[in-house]
């Protein structure tokens, strides 16, 4: 993904082109591509604002996220629980599949660690 232009740029093209010039123009003055200020104006004129939007996916979706409470649940019934043993019981109640990698850094997210007791033996907990 590209890095946005800083704030600083984007004001003095959207002013070049306020004061009368073309975008293309103000585009050439200030060595951005013309397609990045005829968005700016378009940005501009559509949500009143030159700050970049934000990037990337947004955060909270998934296709686990509605199957986190049965997951805790699992989780916390058998705190010895596998991340493979989870991907597999996820797979024979619930038909989803899903990468042990991917359901370990779902559970860290919401706050499950891996502990190990004095035995060498790990143990999830909350």
């Amino acid at each position: 993904m590209g890095k946005s232009s800083s704030t600083d740029i984007r004001v003095r093209i959207i002013g070049e082109v306020e004061r009368g010039q073309s975008c293309r123009a103000a585009a050439r003055r200030f060595g951005v591509a013309p397609s990045t200020a005829i968005r700016l104006m378009r940005r501009k004129v559509q949500t009143g604002s030159v700050n970049p939007a934000k990037q990337g996916r947004p955060s909270g979706g998934g296709r686990l996220a509605r199957h986190m409470e049965a997951l805790v649940r699992w989780v916390e019934a058998d705190g010895e629980i596998t991340m493979p043993e989870l991907a597999s019981k996820l797979l024979a109640e619930r038909g989803v599949t899903a990468h042990p990698a991917s359901l370990s850094r779902l559970l860290l997210r919401h706050g499950f660690t891996v502990k190990k007791n004095i035995a060498g033996e790990r143990n999830r907990s909350r």
